[in-house]
């Protein structure tokens, strides 16, 4: 049975659906981080408390999980080679076995190149990824068939079905992230698209995986052309050039015309970019507000008149920005640009996954400090940062949309019919700025005086007389635990008492409960401060 629809400031609620693109996946660094203890407690909360479906990282192949063996590795004596290499999954086991545990899957990154069959070795970070072609194709598709094979074997076809494979990562980011050339990637692509077929056609590939938008012709030939990024360097106004997806249009092109299968198209949307002017000098770009939102609608376009109409649209990695040492990520003004981001994308793509979970993330070594600016929706220790905070919020939203305001949204559950919102103040002050980068903690709090309040104010009627709900309210005062870890000196280890005192301030929501009348209205009157973030839902 259908739950009545409430009104919404005297009018009939929409019913619009609203998918909770932020939760289908979240991003996590590597494969081997998973094995630690700490990383799969703050996946469990991810799970259990945010609703998270499924989990990306890079780094199932990489020589730390061990699973392409080309020696028995040794011992007190020499490694014995084999003849043929063989394939190992003790170690993707305990990590595909926890995730599945908790009731979320994968969302499986194939890559990155093993030591024995990459072209090109330690190509980035301090654990030393091997981003190249292989040096045998055909080995290479050995790999991926016997991966999935077992994974089939292990877990059953009807899991397995459910699953995306997505080919490598960022290609585009020549020689870090990849070696070769674009066409190289195309034809890894190709081959490992049709072994994922070959297993069983019901399994669902794709990629390109590339990074960013850009408004210029560095990514038009094989390799990035530093040279075509001059006019984007210098740019007065670099909102009003044309940002294009970076090997989207060319990979659907590749696809077509080879009748290479392509279930989903993949790319990562930090509204960010780095130009480099004819001189050698970078500009740090930082895009308006509403740069994923546009983003999201062009790609769509693209797949809708594409010969894939169908393919699906992940969005494998977003935030603020591309920074695992950028201090903004742990801040109140993230998590309000981080919800603002989110409604507004929500319906468009398939998933939009944010970069990371949690600050358990070592590409660039461990964090220095407990609030380093990490990616992470807790900080190593598990505390909760305010993006955590905000993704809780949204997880308390329903199926279906009431109200969509530029400030916030009403929704229904289509099944239980309990009403829940979310409402935020990004600053009027803001304009169309996004939230940008800092290098310091010290260097965000400017954001601290943009205004004004904002009022919010809706009824909501054909609501159970005398039902109770809760707001809890995240702002400057509130849940703002870089704050306090500012005004205890930045300590860079923290004692227990310490440890102790911030874990309480980031749990330290304002929290009050409105009633619903007598004649089943609940009335909704918000005095929010700039940068709060609000969730309205029935107490428990």
């Amino acid at each position: 049975m259908t739950p009545a629809r409430p009104r919404i400031d005297g009018r009939d609620g929409e019913g619009v659906e609203l998918p909770h693109v932020w939760s289908h996946c979240v991003g996590a660094g590597r494969a081997n981080e998973a094995l630690r203890a700490d990383w799969q407690a703050h996946f469990r909360e991810a799970v259990t408390v945010l609703g998270v479906r499924h989990v990306r990282f890079h780094g199932l192949f990489h020589d730390d999980m061990f699973v392409y063996r080309g020696s028995d590795g040794g011992g007190f004596g020499p490694p014995t080679p084999f003849a043929e290499p063989r394939f190992t999954f003790a170690y993707v086991d305990k990590v595909f076995d926890m995730i599945l545990a908790t009731g979320a899957r994968p969302f499986v990154e194939l890559g990155f190149m093993p030591r024995d069959l990459a072209t090109q070795t330690e190509t980035l970070f301090w654990w030393k990824a091997h981003c190249s072609p292989p040096t045998d194709m055909a080995r290479w598709v050995d790999l991926v068939t016997a991966t999935l094979q077992h994974w089939v074997e292990r877990y059953g076809l009807a899991e397995v079905r459910e699953w995306r494979f997505e080919v490598w990562n960022e290609p585009n980011l020549v020689p870090h992230f990849w070696t070769g050339t674009r066409t190289e990637y195309f034809e890894l692509y190709e081959a490992t698209a049709r072994a994922v077929k070959a297993v069983d056609p019901g399994l669902r590939v794709g990629g390109p995986s590339t990074s960013v938008f850009v408004p210029d012709d560095r990514y038009r030939g094989e390799y990035e052309d530093r040279a075509a990024q001059h006019a984007t360097a210098v740019a007065a106004d670099v909102d009003a050039l044309e940002w294009r997806p970076v090997w989207i249009e060319e990979l659907i092109a590749w696809c077509a015309a080879r009748d290479v299968p392509l279930d989903f198209l993949s790319t990562h949307l930090y509204p960010t970019d780095f130009a480099f002017a004819s001189d050698g000098a970078t500009r740090h770009i930082h895009r308006h507000v509403d740069a994923t939102h546009d983003d999201l609608l062009l790609l769509a376009r693209l797949i809708e008149d594409s010969p894939f109409p169908e393919a699906e649209l992940h969005v494998t990695e977003w935030s603020s920005s591309p920074s695992s040492r950028d201090a903004m990520h742990d801040t109140v003004f993230a998590a309000t640009y981080v919800t603002r981001a989110f409604l507004r994308g929500a319906g468009i793509a398939d998933s939009i996954a944010y970069w990371t979970f949690t600050d358990v993330f070592e590409e660039g070594g461990a964090g220095v400090g407990p609030f380093h600016g990490g990616f992470g929706l807790v900080n190593e220790q598990g505390i909760h940062k305010p993006t955590f905070h905000a993704f809780a919020m949204l997880a308390r939203l329903g199926d279906r949309a009431l109200l969509s305001v530029p400030h916030g949204v009403i929704t229904q559950d289509s099944r239980s019919g309990d009403v829940a919102a979310v409402f935020l103040n990004y600053p009027d002050d803001m304009g169309t700025q996004g939230i940008g980068s800092a290098t310091s903690y010290e260097a965000t709090r400017r954001l601290a005086e943009r205004g004004p309040r904002r009022r919010v104010r809706h009824t909501v009627a054909g609501l159970t007389p005398g039902a109770t709900y809760r707001v809890e309210q995240l702002d400057w005062d509130h849940g703002n635990v870089a704050e306090a870890w500012h005004r205890l000196g930045e300590p860079l280890n923290l004692t227990r008492d310490q440890e102790a005192h911030l874990r309480t301030v980031a749990d330290d929501l304002l929290v009050r409960d409105l009633t619903v009348s007598a004649d089943g209205v609940l009335t909704i009157d918000l005095d929010l401060p700039p940068w709060a973030v609000v969730s309205l839902a029935p107490a428990r």
